[in-house]
């Protein structure tokens, strides 16, 4: 047994203070340190919700993912890691020259010892490679860190405003008006955005019509824009799709009138150029144009978009991300997105649903430039609109569908067993970005469709 899980071991025992231990250095040399630990931390590692996660594994931390570690400037730290899931792990702290020895057995345990010699927020993470960002990543808080409130705004959409399904009714003539803002908006925990957007929201609100609507667009670009604006939809047929009449200049309205010839699922996004940096800040958004007789009933339906931003800061910088040119030229984004910001359907928002329901998701991909392999883990689309063709039979039980970027798809899938579904991007590395969301299903266990011979809470996620 290593020297540190020995002398942990020892401590457990004796149920009494932690006794003196070796505080391991980046360079596995081992240092002395304060003979008692002021406070003890206690962390698993597990898998959960796709990715590799410490949990706390006791006191006010317990049950938490990569949870928040406070502790008083100038107290000695103690923090054991116990091996979870059977990978090799260690964990440690840089910025206290803190490193454990590495674990490779289920249930094993180690501990490092460190004194918080400095006020400020630090990590600690795996260093074995690609665990960190993998998500074995969480804050040590040593002092009166004060949390300052954000003042970025909330541009995530919520993916249940679908609208109101036009059922049967006879095609009609509507007024829609939109504004175009720029506001800085949440991007992640700690980190934000100067979005430029349809109605204060990426993406853009769901525009719900009929099949030979008589539409009139309103667009107007608000007074304190810096830029340019206008809206391009997919499934107007006209110049630009609106984009042609559309230039807005700050604090101006345009419009112009279509009729919605084509049902489909159909992408709308800014067109003044650079197009694809317009789209990139969160310009883009769906329409759909129903068919006569309205879509078939189903019991939930969820709003659903992919997006890019290309960032000069590296994904999990802290702070106001910068635009950066080179970045999307090269088509190379540093976040990727559901839903406009990382955090939009893991923690703003909660996609539910219950045992013996159908559901249907319209997603689409802004872009500007990557395809989704849009799959959602542990389930099967039982019908797939390939490239959200309403008119064309649907594609039926498909793992996962490609939706290329401006491009849409609709997916209706009955959910047979509870638990928590991630939705993802199957090109994966892509989850490491920032793309995933959660659909959580209600109900009752059912051992014919799913059983494993291990205790399971089906709404953990792991």
């Amino acid at each position: 047994m290593k020297q540190s899980a020995l002398l942990l071991a020892i401590a457990l025992a004796l149920g009494a203070a932690t006794p003196a231990l070796a505080q391991h250095s980046a360079h596995g040399a081992p240092t002395n340190v304060a003979p008692v630990a002021d406070i003890v931390f206690t962390l698993r590692t597990e898998i959960a919700d796709g990715k590799l996660v410490f949990i706390g594994d006791a006191g006010a931390i317990k049950g938490q993912v990569n949870p928040d570690l406070r502790v008083p400037e100038g107290k000695v730290v103690q923090i054991n890691l116990v091996n979870g899931d059977g990978a090799l792990h260690d964990i440690a702290v840089p910025d206290f020259a803190a490193k454990s020895d590495q674990l490779s057995d289920k249930g094993a345990s180690t501990t490092i010892v460190f004194r918080a010699t400095k006020a400020g927020t630090f990590e600690y993470y795996c260093t074995l490679p690609g665990h960190k960002a993998a998500g074995m990543v969480g804050k040590l808080i040593v002092g009166d860190v004060k949390q300052v409130a954000s003042t970025a705004a909330e541009i995530a959409m919520d993916p249940t405003k679908v609208g109101q399904p036009v059922g049967n009714r006879a095609a009609q003539n509507l007024e829609i008006s939109m504004v175009t803002k720029e506001i800085e908006g949440k991007l992640s925990d700690g980190s934000t955005y100067r979005y430029w957007t349809f109605d204060d929201r990426v993406p853009g609100p769901f525009l719900r019509i009929r099949k030979g609507d008589t539409v009139k667009i309103n667009l107007t670009n608000a007074p304190d824009s810096v830029n340019i604006h206008s809206i391009d939809f997919h499934a107007v047929t006209g110049p630009g799709g609106g984009a042609a009449v559309t230039q807005v200049a700050p604090g101006q309205t345009k419009s112009f009138t279509f009729k919605a010839i084509n049902p489909g699922l159909y992408v709308y996004h800014c067109a003044t150029p650079m197009v694809a940096h317009h789209i990139s800040n969160g310009m883009y958004g769906m329409i759909l144009v129903e068919p006569e007789g309205g879509l078939p009933k189903v019991d939930r339906e969820f709003y659903v978009m992919q997006g890019e931003l290309y960032t000069a800061q590296k994904h999990g910088t802290q702070g106001l991300q910068e635009f950066s040119l080179d970045k999307l030229l090269n088509e190379h984004p540093e976040h990727m997105t559901f839903n406009g910001s990382m955090d939009a359907l893991t923690k703003t928002y909660k996609m539910e649903a219950d045992v013996g329901e159908t559901v249907r998701i319209f997603f689409g991909v802004g872009g500007p430039n990557l395809t989704s392999s849009f799959h959602v883990i542990g389930e099967v689309f039982d019908r797939v609109y390939d490239l959200a063709s309403l008119t064309s039979p649907p594609l039926k039980d498909v793992q996962t569908t490609l939706v290329p970027p401006g491009g849409a798809t609709m997916v209706e899938f009955k959910v047979d067993y509870p638990g928590k579904y991630i939705l993802v991007d199957h090109a994966l590395s892509r989850l490491e970005k920032g793309l995933a969301g959660f659909l959580h299903v209600n109900g009752k266990a059912d051992d014919t469709v799913f059983k494993t011979d291990q205790a399971h809470d089906p709404n953990s996620g792991h």
